[in-house]
């Protein structure tokens, strides 16, 4: 199963952009959740805004859907400045991130997306734009070739990567402010449903909210996708079009989604390992061609939620289901289960 097709990918689907641009926060007293990073940006925003200058570059990192381009455009309004977004893909020639820069002004704010994914060539281009506010243009080829420095206005990256081992270290150390934003707790997750409830005009009772909140994996993209897949749910079932918790539940559970956020693909991930390798340890290859999946898919998709709900563990041996495993699938634990996870 591509990870786009799953309801509880945490990665922004091709028809959501209207969505989230309706339900996201416009300033940092909206944003919820996050405190530390918030806290932490009203001083240094503050301080900017003191001084009259523009912020230092900004890089946000952490998992998809916990809110890195949210507080991207929550600065930019902050700052009363403009900001210009892109991607790291999306930039395939250097003349490509030319144009942008240069049509940026004074104080703006550049987002990138995915900046982990910058070609090197862009990289060298970015590295002095964000330290001396400077473009060097190569104009015309072989000996008659020549370099012609432009200037800029002073302006802001924010990056955000998902990847931060995969961000080359001198493009890492331009950053002058690095934010890493963690998983949502269930009251924090409580409250952001109830937000987007009362902004879709959803009417829902507070035990059918928890109920979309405990599945919703701790990150709010996909609290946003359950609720409305809930609630398309109950306009068809529901007389009332009140959503209950039991019209929550039948909801959820049509979706394959279990109390712990888990779908068929995860179940399946760790029921292979109980039941075909008696919990294990595993090679994540032979696990990946159990299940049908490449192993990248399996590294990066599916077990980085498993490993921090503590359903699954790496050793140098390889995968291990946990003992929380066994319980949440119904299975009895092996006696020696502790000594494989060492």
């Amino acid at each position: 199963m591509e990870d786009a097709d799953r309801i509880i990918a945490p990665a922004q689907q091709s028809d959501e952009s209207s969505l989230e641009n309706t339900l996201r926060p416009t300033t940092l007293d909206e944003y919820i959740g996050q405190q530390a990073v918030k806290d932490n940006l009203k001083i240094f925003l503050t301080a900017a805004q003191q001084r009259k200058e523009s912020i230092e570059h900004v890089l946000l990192h952490g998992g998809p859907g916990l809110g890195k381009t949210t507080l991207a455009h929550i600065i930019a309004k902050e700052m009363n400045v403009n900001i210009r977004v892109t991607s790291g893909p999306a930039i395939e020639r250097a003349g490509d991130l030319a144009a942008i820069l240069t049509n940026l002004g004074e104080g703006d704010i550049l987002f990138i997306d995915e900046i982990h994914r910058l070609q090197k060539t862009i990289e060298e281009v970015l590295y002095p734009a964000m330290e001396d506010y400077s473009l060097d243009m190569i104009i015309g080829k072989g000996p008659s070739a020549r370099t012609l420095r432009l200037d800029l206005p002073r302006f802001t990256v924010i990056g955000a990567t998902t990847r931060m081992s995969l961000l080359s270290s001198p493009l890492r150390d331009r950053f002058g402010v690095h934010h890493k934003l963690q998983f949502y707790v269930l009251e924090e997750m409580m409250q952001i449903v109830s937000r987007s409830a009362k902004i879709l005009n959803v009417q829902a009772t507070d035990d059918s909210l928890e109920t979309i909140a405990k599945r919703s994996r701790s990150t709010p993209r996909i609290a946003n996708r359950l609720l409305k897949r809930v609630r398309d749910y109950a306009q068809v079932k529901s007389s009332d079009d009140v959503i209950s918790p039991e019209i929550a539940q039948q909801a959820l559970d049509m979706m394959s989604i279990d109390e712990s956020g888990l779908d068929q693909v995860d179940r399946l991930i760790l029921t292979s390992i109980i039941e075909t390798f008696k919990g294990g340890p595993v090679g994540g290859s032979t696990l990946a061609a159990t299940i049908g999946e490449d192993i990248d898919t399996l590294e990066t998709v599916y077990e980085p939620f498993l490993m921090q709900q503590g359903l699954l563990a790496r050793t140098p041996r390889g995968r291990v289901t946990t003992e929380k495993a066994y319980q949440h699938l119904g299975f009895t634990a092996p006696e020696d289960l502790q000594s494989r996870l060492l």
